[in-house]
C-alpha cells in the first residue's frame, strides 16, 4: 500500500499525551481519509495485568492505541485519555501506532527472568485493524513470540489476520497458538451502523473458515450482546448457525457492559438512532456499567439451547490450543475456555 500524499506534523503542542508516549510524528494520508495515526517509539511491550487480576493471562502486547474499528460499545475507549485525546471520534480517527514495538517485545523475551508465560494480543485494541496493512507490526510480534518460546493468543475482528495465516501455522509449531474472532452481530445493516469500521459479518465468517481450515480451533466472540437490538431468538438463532457452518469450536456469550467514557458515547448514539430504547436502557443499566442479573439470566437462558442446538459448546478436539476467553475485568463477564455465557 503506498502512502502518496501524506502529510507529516512535527508539532505535537497540541498533544501533550503523546508527547509523552514518544511521539516522532504525525501522518495522514488519502488512503485513510479522516484517520490520523501517530507515531511514536515505545519503552516497553509487555503490559503485565495487575496481580490482583483473574484475567486467563498475566501479559498482554498492543501494538496500537485507538481503533479505526470504531465500535460504538468499546469498552477500551477511556483509555484515550490518558493521551490527552477524547474517548470518542478521537479514539475512532486518532490511532496511535508503536513502530518499535516488535523490536522492543524481542529484548524483552530474550531477558532471563522471562518465564515465558502466555501473551494475549487484541484485548484492548484490535491488532489487526487497518492500520496493520500499512505497518505490519504482527509479523515481527508472532515472530517474537515464538521464536522465544512464548505461548500467546489473538482476538481480532480483523480479516487482515488470513495474510499471518502461513506464519501463524509456522509459530504453532514451536509454541501453543490459539486465535478467536470476534463477531456479535449478524445483521449487516447494524452492524455498519454500530461497527462502522470492521469488516462485515460475512467476511469474518470467511475468515473463521480459513483459521479451522489451517487447522486451528477458533473461538468466537458473540460479544457483545446489545440489549434490545441484537438479543431477539431469531438474531442469535441465525448467527450462531452461521457460525457453527463456518467452522467455530465454541462461543463466548456475554451481554454490553458500558463503564466509564464508553457509556456516554454509546448512548448519545443510541438516543439519536433509537430514541424508544433510552428509557429502557436507563431501567436495565441504572447509574451503572452492567446490566441487572435478571437480564443476564434471561439472556442465559435464550442462549443456552441454541449453543446446544449448534454444537457450540467446545467439546471438539482441540487441534491447536484454543484461544482464551476474556473475563470480567476485562470484558464485564465470566469466562471459560470456548463456552462462555457470562
Amino acid at each position: 500500500m503506498r502512502w502518496q500524499g501524506q502529510a507529516l506534523d512535527a508539532d505535537d503542542g497540541a498533544l501533550p499525551g503523546l508527547a509523552r508516549a514518544g511521539l516522532v510524528r504525525t501522518v495522514q494520508t488519502p488512503e485513510f481519509e479522516g484517520i490520523t495515526f501517530h507515531e511514536v517509539l515505545c519503552k516497553s511491550a509487555l503490559n503485565k495485568m495487575p496481580d490482583e487480576s483473574t484475567l486467563p493471562f498475566r501479559f498482554t502486547v498492543n501494538a496500537f492505541r485507538g481503533c479505526s474499528h470504531a465500535c460504538r460499545y468499546c469498552f477500551a475507549r477511556p483509555t484515550h485519555e490518558y493521551l490527552d485525546l477524547d474517548a470518542g471520534r478521537d479514539f475512532d480517527s486518532q490511532v496511535v501506532v508503536k513502530t518499535n514495538v516488535a523490536a522492543v517485545l524481542r529484548r524483552e523475551l530474550a531477558r532471563r527472568s522471562w518465564k515465558r508465560e502466555h501473551v494475549a494480543l487484541g484485548t484492548n485494541t484490535d491488532p489487526y485493524q487497518r492500520a496493520e496493512g500499512r505497518y505490519r507490526l504482527m509479523p515481527g510480534i508472532i515472530g517474537a513470540l515464538a521464536e522465544s518460546g512464548t505461548p500467546f493468543s489473538i482476538l481480532t475482528k480483523g480479516t487482515l489476520l488470513r495474510r499471518d495465516l502461513p506464519l501463524l501455522t509456522l509459530a504453532a509449531r514451536q509454541v501453543p497458538v490459539g486465535i478467536g474472532v470476534s463477531l456479535a452481530i449478524g445483521d449487516p445493516d447494524l452492524q455498519k451502523a454500530i461497527e462502522p469500521g470492521t469488516p462485515s459479518p460475512k467476511a469474518r465468517l470467511e475468515l473463521i473458515r480459513a483459521i479451522t481450515d489451517a487447522g486451528f480451533d477458533c473461538n468466537v466472540m458473540v460479544a457483545p450482546v446489545i440489549p434490545y437490538l441484537t438479543d431477539s431468538t431469531r438474531h442469535l438463532d441465525e448467527l450462531l448457525g452461521a457460525i457453527a457452518d463456518a467452522g467455530a469450536t465454541g462461543v463466548t456469550v456475554f451481554p454490553m457492559h458500558l463503564r466509564g467514557s464508553t457509556r456516554g458515547w454509546f448512548l448519545n448514539w443510541l438516543a439519536e438512532e433509537h430514541p424508544a430504547l433510552i428509557r429502557r436502557y436507563r431501567q436495565l443499566y441504572g447509574r451503572g456499567a452492567y446490566v441487572t442479573p435478571e437480564y443476564k439470566l434471561w439472556l442465559r437462558g435464550r442462549v443456552a439451547p441454541l449453543v446446544e442446538k449448534y454444537g457450540l459448546g467446545g467439546d471438539s478436539g482441540h487441534r491447536q490450543e484454543a484461544a482464551p476467553a476474556p473475563v470480567r475485568e476485562l470484558v464485564g463477564a465470566g469466562a471459560a475456555p470456548a463456552l462462555t455465557l457470562f
